[in-house]
């Protein structure tokens, strides 16, 4: 059963009300949510702020470092990833932590007889920083199985909890344990999450396709024909049936593709499986969504190693299952334009 509360309901109140019915139904056996999730709420706030802050504290710009990805560090990336670390390890739930921004995972001490494993994407979009563009934390909560790095390696419907926060025009807290899709937005006068849509579906169907025009070069024919279709059928009718939004920042992509409908793709192996992928695809098909690489849903995708990169296509049931038919309705050669 659905927990189902009241808009405007405290977060912190939502989460030990919800875990309590969970707990009632059998659903919860190992250890507790409620602190962990009560964690990256406190972070979420700290990041939230530094943000707001960051052209008057000199943290806009790089840090002159190349991360595990092999990208640029900007300086609110190494904020907020030593935040969320910092905090994180002081949760005893939490067995181990890996980090988009870390070669390689930690075990806190004061986890060391913790239930859960966590990763996340401290600062998703950084690259839109300096244009104040919105940008995003991502995280995914599996259970420890055996205390090593392999635990990492489970696929996504081993997630017993997954999120993110959107810092933008308002801070908003958005996640699933599995029974449901919440989400929260930060009053910034009391310092509180308050529940502003609860239990949401995504729409059925959308008119907006958000696929990255720059990187065409890069698909195969099989998604270059499907962009151009959108196009083709915006001239036949004389009008936008079809609008492209792309932001650039997976947070804010998919927060509206949520809130739209419509489909995402990042057709190259750009994300990252643990950190993006799998988190995303456990909040979009828990709001009615379908997320795949176009092979396999994310969702039964096994990690290989915890860096792992992977297509990500998402979005409306509908659409997703025109983008199934498109690919599926003919003999592609798997060429490139």
């Amino acid at each position: 059963m659905t927990y189902r509360a009241e808009i405007g309901t405290h977060l912190t109140n939502f989460i030990y009300d919800s875990e309590e019915q969970e707990r009632k139904e059998g659903k919860l056996t190992t250890g507790s949510l409620s602190r962990i999730l009560r964690s990256i709420e406190d972070t979420s706030k700290l990041i939230s702020s530094e943000i707001r802050m960051a052209g008057l504290a000199d943290i806009i710009g790089t840090t002159g470092k190349v991360n595990i990805q092999g990208e640029i560090v900007k300086k609110l990336d190494e904020l907020t990833n030593y935040l969320l670390v910092e905090n994180l390890s002081k949760n005893e739930r939490i067995y181990a932590i890996a980090s988009e921004e870390m070669e390689k995972p930690i075990f806190p001490e004061k986890g060391k007889e913790g239930n859960y494993i966590i990763s996340f994407d401290p600062l998703d979009g950084s690259s839109n920083i300096d244009v104040n563009v919105s940008i995003g934390t991502i995280f995914s909560i599996k259970k420890k199985i055996d205390g090593t790095e392999k635990d990492f390696l489970q696929p996504g419907k081993e997630q017993v909890a997954a999120g993110y926060v959107l810092y933008g025009n308002s801070t908003m807290l958005v996640y699933t344990t599995g029974n449901g899709v919440n989400f929260f937005t930060l009053d910034t006068k009391p310092g509180l999450y308050l529940l502003s849509e609860s239990n949401w579906k995504m729409p059925d169907y959308g008119h907006v396709y958000s696929f990255n025009d720059s990187k065409y070069y890069l698909w195969d024919e099989k998604d270059q024909d499907f962009v151009e279709k959108f196009k083709q059928v915006n001239k036949i009718v004389g009008k936008n049936m079809y609008t492209a939004r792309y932001i650039g920042s997976l947070v804010a992509d998919v927060h509206r593709t949520l809130i739209q409908g419509g489909i995402f793709a990042n057709p190259t192996k750009k994300l990252r499986l643990l950190y993006e992928a799998q988190p995303m695809a456990f909040i979009v098909e828990q709001a009615g969504g379908i997320a795949t690489n176009r092979t396999e849903n994310i969702m039964d995708v096994v990690p290989i190693e915890i860096h792992e990169r992977i297509p990500l296509y998402l979005g409306s049931k509908k659409n997703m299952e025109d983008y199934k038919r498109h690919c599926n309705s003919r003999k592609y050669t798997g060429k490139k334009a």
